[in-house]
């Protein structure tokens, strides 16, 4: 049995204590001239051990007077120590080696002083031989709990150093983990924002000089910019996120200044500016979202009519928002060219999508209609709400 200070018995030490309750019972019965207050004191100083594990000192403090008594009352022999001995396992095990010694020395010597009293009955060279068995006895208990304590240290040593080794695996993890966004962050600032920072710079230039001209400015040129624009911000705001020291922690993110689907109007108007006839639709009761739900189902939305004006020809793109009690439903529908028979071969688009479908535990249906264009359905589950809640819904204005 494991030794566990501080424990509430189990079964196992209420067993103990009946087997050697049993067994002491059964010597006494068979030794002559047991008392009633022997029994008694047999019975006492074995239940106790009950206790063994969870309270070493008081299972020590009772067996050994009960069992003296017992001894030296009806000397029934070497089988009378064994509570006292067990007693002494456990408190040496649990650090009081002082106390199991002087409990020791207590039994010895009062065994010793009744059998030299009964002398008459055993010869000194028995005398001696039971007593020096009782002290080999002793000896090795405490010897025993003495090896099963620093066994015990040395494992929960090594369980420390194993836990303490995996923190620094974790935290070496973290560390490079931390290194490889920032690398990221430079890679990305120093590629993509100038490179963005250069079309928005040029398209501002095209259509001021247009508007100076007094032409009209082609809707392709100011799509172009607002979507500079918010590519700008967007990227930002996730450098941001990867020059963070604690990307696990929750916040705001990329997603800073509102929800998303606030802006859906936006992303669906400048679909239309670039000439791909969008539609949004928005149903059920608007509620908080959380920010990662509120992400993705933007992105979604954005990769769907991104993918719609690449792949799908001359097509229109119906957008549908559905909220749920538990649920948010997010599907756009176009009438392109794919059809079941031409299935296109996922992307990394979908695949981004499934992935933030997947770490939400939702469900997500991409694939070609019967009648003909392609669907991107999403099922987010909402797990609780990280933004404030928000009245019932109205209908999107000029979006239709």
């Amino acid at each position: 049995m494991s030794f566990d200070q501080g424990r509430r018995p189990g079964a196992a030490d209420l067993a103990l204590a009946v087997v050697v309750a049993t067994v002491q019972l059964a010597g006494a019965l068979a030794t002559p001239g047991v008392a009633a207050l022997d029994y008694a004191a047999v019975l006492c100083g074995s239940l106790v051990l009950v206790a063994w594990r969870w309270s070493p000192l008081l299972a020590l403090l009772v067996s050994t007077p009960c069992m003296l008594v017992y001894a030296a009352e009806a000397t029934p022999g070497p089988p009378a120590a064994f509570p006292v001995l067990i007693s002494v396992f456990a408190s040496v095990r649990a650090g009081h080696p002082l106390l199991a010694a002087g409990a020791a020395t207590l039994f010895l010597g009062g065994t010793l002083a009744a059998n030299l009293a009964e002398a008459t009955t055993k010869s000194p060279q028995e005398i001696i031989q039971g007593t020096t068995l009782l002290l080999g006895w002793f000896v090795a208990a405490g010897v025993a709990a003495t090896v099963s304590k620093h066994r015990q240290a040395f494992l929960r040593q090594a369980e420390e150093r194993a836990a303490e080794a995996e923190r620094s695996r974790e935290e070496t993890a973290r560390r490079r983990a931390s290194e490889e966004r920032l690398r990221i962050a430079r890679e990305l600032h120093d590629s993509l924002t100038h490179s963005i920072s250069i079309i928005k710079v040029q398209v501002g230039v095209a259509v001021h000089l247009a508007r100076k001209r007094g032409e009209e400015v082609p809707a392709a040129l100011v799509a172009i910019q607002e979507a500079s624009g918010d590519a700008i911000r967007e990227l930002r705001a996730t450098l941001e996120v990867l020059r963070d020291p604690d990307p696990d922690q929750p916040g705001d993110g990329p997603d800073q200044g509102g929800s998303r689907l606030d802006r859906l109007g936006e992303l669906v108007h400048r679909a239309r500016s670039t000439g791909l006839p969008a539609t949004l639709t928005i149903t059920g009761e608007q509620q908080g979202l959380p920010a990662d739900v509120d992400r993705a189902a933007y992105r979604i939305v954005q990769e769907a009519l991104t993918n719609v004006g690449r792949h799908a020809g001359q097509a229109s793109a119906l957008v549908r928002i559905d909220y749920r009690p538990d649920e948010l439903v997010v599907q756009v529908d176009d009438d392109g060219t794919a059809h079941p028979d031409r299935p296109p071969a996922p992307g990394v688009g979908l695949l981004g999508m499934r992935e933030r479908v997947t770490a939400l535990g939702g469900r997500l249906r991409a694939e070609p209609r019967a009648e003909g264009g392609f669907t991107v359905r999403a099922e987010l589950p909402v797990r609780g709400s990280s933004l404030p809640a928000k009245s019932s819904s109205l209908p999107v204005k000029g979006l239709s």
